[in-house]
């Protein structure tokens, strides 16, 4: 292995020279592997039970339960002593259980979006998890790619970075070549100019990198460790919490009331105070927080079940509410798998030099154990046709590269010097038609756009009479759906010259259609932004059916001026810059849309972030724009978009379900003890027996409402308003109803039953009319078969039923149970107007439930 001078930092005068293409052996990469270990950083630590329990116990609704449990020890009630106990302790730990699973779920969707690193092993360049990376390696860096590891440049063009992850610069900076250390573990403190730091992403250029610190050693591994912490809440989470807190005050205010009363009547007052306390706590549905945070994680286990990987339990939330997808074309409604499908030359030209020319013009590169090119796809199609020509896919000798401008989403094409036979010197450009061979009119342009050299001055194409043929050319592909690159050619400094045309094609999904449909029927506009030609973009909109083939003014071309408002309106945006994305979906979210926006390329990051969700493709896109996005698509199918806005709306629709039952649930114990002084029953439940009945209702039947399946018609609906509250849409005068009737119903049967039994009917009555509640809430029948609907319906809501049911009923039926609770054996009439109660208050719920969620 070889090691740098003694004395040395590893750069400069004494470093041995050392065979830069071939990077580190395997076998010297698998040691190093198992020495540092993977170029990751630790996961994040989950919860501790015992910091998890400390946590619930600071609930101020646990300390309001605290504090009754003090005060019926002072009074020497073992009784309700006991209760407390047992709730505070069964509602922690199914609380501590939930919350580990969901830190166990969110931290496995982590890991199905791994970063892949372009590096050279054995003098072979190929793709391996970014993990994988030791020091010493050589990693191959383009435009859009996250840098993996800190490393430092030895080779490259026109690289500049993004750190501001790093540094909070919002402005790239330039990195310069270092001479290369060789592939040593330790070389010592690189050049700042040529440092790479892990985390930040490359915006232009290309280059070659060696790899000096790898996972916790790395800067993104410092910070890390440094900015560890625990996670946000998502907004709906932070809703939910902040409805407990008004439902508690409201309670309390009530309980207030009930105070007074009680006292007013006569009744003792520890027994009053401790039967207000407790109905705090079962008016208030404490659990609600929690079960939206598993919902959540649920919905996103089982969109990556679907290929859609929510980055954070905001995206699973926001889904449901998207009104407006922006997509672009390649690799979403097609299959992004370009091929050179035919080539222009003119007469003076022959397909073997646009071959040549190609190639040289060419960033991508074949591997040689498989003979699969590796780079962007633009330059792999064209390597693969050169290759499928008879044409050598490597320069050959006397064309070295000797400068180059990358492409970029700016200047929409590439530039190649080259030292050709004989010294001369040779230029080679390729990119858009209109840019490299000048103005054309186009449909749906504004104005043309010029024609640019690498500095983006107007350069003149040499042959008018070719340029306006390849140009005429050029516009009958594109009308055809075809994505159409130009390549010209300059020696000794003249004048561009055209070599010909490439038309590429990318087969649109058979998918696409049937996903347009979907989003119309749900209600969605499905816009479609790219960089591509007007004609290419309206021959794919009109396929799948986006738009009309008779339609017209649908269809806007950018010209490189201000988006205008009516841009925003259109259905088919060409030719959009990265800036006029973001300015776009500016425009739509101003005007009342929730956005969710495709991107797999840099330049699409910034509009991934300003959209409400950023989705990228997990396959073919970027590390960037995986990065900034809320929602990465495994298969880069963007029929996968619409399974993961299904899922959304099953998420609102579910929590929806849940507080329909919760908070009618706690509402009725409400309407019951305020009106039992009024009817002559000063505590109609006591404080241990509201405890019981809501560690049943809410520890059971909860997680069943919240995984309930998607009803049919969920899509074939308009999305929520966006600003539409939980208990927007007349939810809350049904919780109002339900809670009224059930309250009502529960006492009035007590006083038919009379004596001591009256308590006892009491609190089976509330008990099973919220377990009713709770089985008329479920979802309708989904069409997916008995075997299906036991399964997803049925399965976890009619087991959780049945065991809270069971342990209602033990209550009045298993003696240590009804001399804990103080309640009575009950005899046939009583349990026929639980009976009655329970059967009534599920078909009142029927009525009331809301048809569409």
């Amino acid at each position: 292995m070889q090691q740098p001078a003694a004395g040395g930092s590893g750069w400069g005068a004494g470093v041995a020279p050392h065979p830069l293409s071939r990077g580190l052996d395997e076998a010297e990469a698998t040691t190093r592997l198992g020495r540092v270990g993977p170029n990751a950083l630790p996961p994040p630590r989950r919860p501790s039970v015992g910091r998890l329990a400390l946590t619930s116990l600071r609930e101020p609704l646990v300390l309001v339960l605290l504090a009754a449990m003090v005060l019926t020890t002072l009074s020497r009630d073992v009784t309700d002593t006991l209760v407390i106990v047992l709730v505070v302790i069964v509602n922690s730990a199914i609380g501590i259980r939930e919350q580990l699973r969901a830190a166990a779920d969110v931290e496995a969707l982590r890991s199905l979006v791994p970063v892949h690193a372009s590096v050279v092993r054995s003098g072979v360049e190929r793709v391996v998890p970014a993990a994988d990376l030791v020091p010493g390696d050589l990693v191959r860096l383009r435009a859009g790619d996250l840098v993996p590891a800190d490393a430092v440049l030895v080779e490259g063009v026109g690289l500049r970075v993004d750190e501001s992850v790093v540094t909070g610069e919002s402005l790239d900076v330039g990195r310069q070549p270092a001479p290369d250390p060789g592939p040593v573990e330790e070389p010592g403190t690189p050049p700042e100019e040529a440092m790479l730091r892990s985390g930040t992403v490359v915006v232009h250029g290309r280059g070659t990198a060696r790899v000096v610190a790898t996972g916790p050693r790395s800067t993104v591994g410092r910070i890390a460790a440094l900015a560890s912490g625990p996670a946000h809440a998502s907004p709906l989470q932070r809703r939910m919490a902040g409805l407990s807190r008004q439902l508690a005050v409201v309670a309390v205010a009530l309980s207030a009331v009930y105070l007074v009363v009680g006292v007013a009547a006569g009744q003792p007052l520890r027994l009053v105070v401790l039967a207000a306390v407790a109905l705090v706590v079962a008016a208030v549905p404490e659990s609600l927080p929690l079960v939206v945070t598993v919902t959540l994680a649920l919905a996103a286990r089982r969109m990556a079940r679907h290929q859609a990987v929510a980055r954070s339990l905001d995206a699973v939330e926001t889904l449901g509410a998207v009104t407006l997808l922006a997509t672009d074309k390649t690799g979403t409604l097609t299959h992004g798998r370009l091929s050179v499908t035919r080539g222009w030359v003119p007469a003076s030209g022959t397909l073997e030099h646009l071959a040549d020319l190609a190639v040289l013009c060419n960033d991508a590169s074949l591997d040689p154990s498989t003979g699969t090119p590796v780079g962007n796809p633009v330059d792999a199609a064209l390597l693969t046709w050169a290759g499928e020509q008879g044409r050598p896919t490597r320069p050959g000798e006397g064309r070295a590269r000797v400068g180059e401008t990358p492409f970029d989403s700016t200047r929409k094409h590439m530039t190649t010097h080259h030292r050709g036979p004989g010294g001369s010197e040779l230029t080679v450009r390729k990119g858009a038609p209109e840019v490299l061979l000048g103005p054309a009119p186009q449909a749906g342009a504004r104005a043309p756009l010029p024609v640019a050299d690498d500095e983006g001055d107007p350069a003149p194409v040499a042959g008018d009479g070719e340029r306006a043929e390849a140009l005429a050319v050029a516009a009958e592909w594109a009308a055809a759906g075809s994505r159409v690159l130009a390549v010209t050619v300059s020696v000794e400094g003249g004048p561009p010259a055209v070599a010909g045309l490439l038309a590429l094609a990318d087969r649109v999904r058979d998918a696409s259609r049937r996903t347009v449909e979907q989003c119309r029927a749900a209600g969605i506009r499905l816009v479609l932004v790219t960089g591509d030609h007007p004609g290419t973009a309206t021959a794919v909109a009109t396929e799948v059916g986006l738009r009309e083939a008779t339609a017209t003014g649908d269809v806007v071309a950018m010209d490189g001026g201000p988006v205008q408002e009516a841009d925003a309106r259109a259905t088919v945006v060409a030719r959009a810059r990265p800036e006029d994305k973001s300015t776009l979906v500016e425009l739509w979210q101003a005007g009342g849309e929730v956005v969710a926006m495709t991107g797999d390329g840099v330049n699409d990051a910034p509009a991934l972030r300003r959209a409400d969700i950023g989705v990228a493709m997990g396959g073919r896109g970027t590390d960037v724009a995986r990065q900034a996005a809320d929602l990465v698509l495994t298969d880069d199918h963007l029929e996968t978009v619409v399974t993961a806005v299904r899922e959304g709306r099953r998420v609102f629709t579910n929590i929806r379900r849940f507080l329909l039952y919760g908070l009618s649930g706690g509402g009725s114990e409400l309407v019951l003890m305020l009106a039992g002084p009024l009817a002559g029953v000063p505590v109609p439940l006591l404080p241990a027996q509201i405890l019981w009945v809501n560690l049943l209702t809410h520890s059971f039947a909860g997680a069943g409402l919240g995984t309930q399946p998607v009803e049919p018609g969920t899509m074939d609906r308009p999305p929520r308003p966006p600003g539409q509250a939980v208990l927007g849409a007349g939810l809350w005068w049904r919780v109002v109803l339900l809670a009224t009737w059930l309250g009502l119903a529960s006492l009035a049967a007590s006083l038919l039953v009379g004596g001591e039994e009256a308590r006892s009917v009491a609190l089976l009555c509330v008990g099973s009319g919220q377990l009713a509640v709770a089985w008329a809430a479920r979802a309708g029948r989904t069409g997916d078969g008995w075997v299906a609907r036991w399964r997803d319906e049925l399965g976890t809501l009619a087991a959780g039923l049945v065991a809270a049911a069971a342990l209602l009923a033990a209550s009045v039926l298993v003696p240590p149970l009804r001399e804990l609770l103080d309640t009575r054996d009950l005899g046939p009439g009583p349990w026929l107007a639980v009976g009655v109660v329970a059967l009534a208050s599920y078909v009142v719920a029927r009525v009331v439930a809301p048809r569409t969620w």
